[in-house]
C-alpha cells in the first residue's frame, strides 16, 4: 500500500510531543527551545500557537479532563488553565536542575508518564552526559513517582490495548523496550528489549525518538537522524515497514484525523538549513492503511 506526505505546517525549529484531540480535531505539539505549544486545526488549517513564558523550555502539553493542559516547563510540570488565558502554573517540581523534562504521555487511567533527559542542547546526541535522567509519573492527586532512573535520554512511551505492557524507549543506547504495566497500581516490572537501533539488519536506523502504537499492536517509531518512521512488530522486534520523509530529523509521531488513520509526525531543523528546507515541518501522512488509538487526557 503506498502512503501519501503531505506538509502541513512549517513554522517549528524543533517540533515534538504532537497529541491528537478527537474532540476538537486538532493536534498539539510544541516548539521545544522556542517555548512554544502549538494548536493545529485539521478542519480549517489554522496553526496557532502560545508562549508559555519564562524562558523555559515546551516538550509536552496534553489536554486535561478537567479543562485546559498539563505541558512540561523543564524540571517542572504544570497546568495551562485555558488556550485563550494562557496563565500557566507550576504544580510538580519532577527532575533535579541538572535535567530537563522530556517526552510525555497519559495512559488509560489518566496518569501522566514523562520522562527526562540531560539539560544541554548538543545535537551530537552522543556527546551528553549518560545515565543521569529518569522516568517518572505525576498522578491526578498531584503526586509524582520515580520508576527508572539511569535513563540517558528519555523518549516515546506508550501502552498496549489491554494495558498490560508499556512501551518506552531510551534513544541514547538506541533501545525500545517493553515492560510489565499495572495500570491500578501505576508500576512497571520486567524490563525486557523490544528493539536494538544498533544491531538492525535495516541500516541508517538514527536514534530512536518518539512511538505510537497502532491498533494491531505495532509501534511506530521515529527515527531521530535517520529521517523515517519506522513499523515495529515487538514480538519479533523487526521492521516490518519504513517511510522516508524530506528532512533528517523525525522526532516523534501520533495518529489522528476522523477515524484516526493519519499519522501526524513532527520534526526538527538540522544546524545546517541548507541540507534539508522541511526540517521543522508537521508532516501529515495518509494512505498507510492502519489505525491508530484515541489519546488519553490527564486526570489531574
Amino acid at each position: 500500500m503506498s502512503e501519501n506526505i503531505e506538509v502541513v505546517v512549517r513554522n517549528c525549529d524543533f517540533g515534538e510531543g504532537p497529541h491528537w484531540d478527537d474532540t476538537t480535531q486538532c493536534l498539539y505539539y510544541v516548539d521545544v527551545f522556542a517555548n512554544d505549544v502549538h494548536k493545529y486545526n485539521a478542519v480549517t488549517g489554522e496553526d496557532a500557537q502560545l508562549n508559555l513564558g519564562g524562558g523555559s523550555m515546551a516538550t509536552v502539553i496534553i489536554p486535561r479532563q478537567k479543562g485546559g493542559f498539563v505541558v512540561s516547563q523543564k524540571t517542572d510540570l504544570a497546568i495551562v488553565d485555558s488556550w485563550d488565558s494562557g496563565k500557566v502554573t507550576s504544580i510538580a517540581k519532577v527532575e533535579a536542575d541538572a535535567n530537563t523534562l522530556n517526552d510525555g504521555k497519559v495512559d488509560a487511567s489518566g496518569r501522566l508518564w514523562i520522562g527526562s533527559c540531560p539539560n544541554e542542547n548538543n545535537p551530537d546526541l552522543l556527546q551528553l552526559p549518560k545515565y543521569q535522567a529518569s522516568l517518572s509519573s505525576l498522578d491526578a492527586d498531584g503526586s509524582v513517582r520515580k520508576h527508572i532512573s539511569n535513563i540517558s535520554l528519555s523518549n516515546g512511551m506508550d501502552w498496549t490495548d489491554d494495558n498490560s505492557v508499556m512501551y518506552y524507549i531510551d534513544s541514547i543506547p538506541r533501545q525500545v523496550w517493553a515492560f510489565d504495566f499495572d495500570i491500578t497500581a501505576g508500576t512497571i516490572s520486567n524490563k525486557r528489549t523490544v528493539a536494538d537501533f544498533s544491531s538492525t539488519e535495516i541500516p541508517d536506523m538514527g536514534f530512536p525518538d518518539g512511538m505510537a502504537v497502532d491498533t494491531e499492536g505495532k509501534l511506530w517509531v521515529a527515527c531521530f537522524d535517520a529521517g523515517k518512521i519506522v513499523r515495529i512488530d515487538p514480538e519479533t522486534g523487526k521492521v516490518i515497514r519504513t517511510v522516508k520523509f524530506p528532512c533528517e530529523k523525525t522526532t516523534s509521531c501520533c495518529f489522528g484525523g476522523e477515524d484516526f488513520t493519519d499519522l501526524y509526525v513532527t520534526s526538527a531543523a538540522p544546524a545546517q538549513l541548507e541540507k534539508t528546507s522541511l526540517g521543522g515541518s508537521l508532516f501529515k501522512v495518509t494512505g498507510l492503511g492502519v489505525r491508530g488509538r484515541k489519546a488519553n487526557m490527564f486526570a489531574g
